[in-house]
């Protein structure tokens, strides 16, 4: 299966707890960290969620 790189690009300083959770549970903990995840729903409705934190890295 594909995967996908997603970059962390905004502090989460002033974001609501559940986004936070959110960034914890994709791995993201510092600005600029990258992590690897399978490219799947889950991980795509994750990215949604928090999309003006992050971005995806080709």
């Amino acid at each position: 299966m594909a995967t996908i790189k997603v970059k962390q690009i905004r502090s989460r300083i002033g974001c609501p707890k559940a986004q936070k959770k959110t960034l914890d549970a994709l791995g993201l903990r510092k600005i600029n960290q990258v992590v690897e995840h399978e490219d799947n729903e889950a991980i795509r409705g994750m990215i949604k969620r928090v999309q003006h934190l992050v971005t995806i890295v080709e």
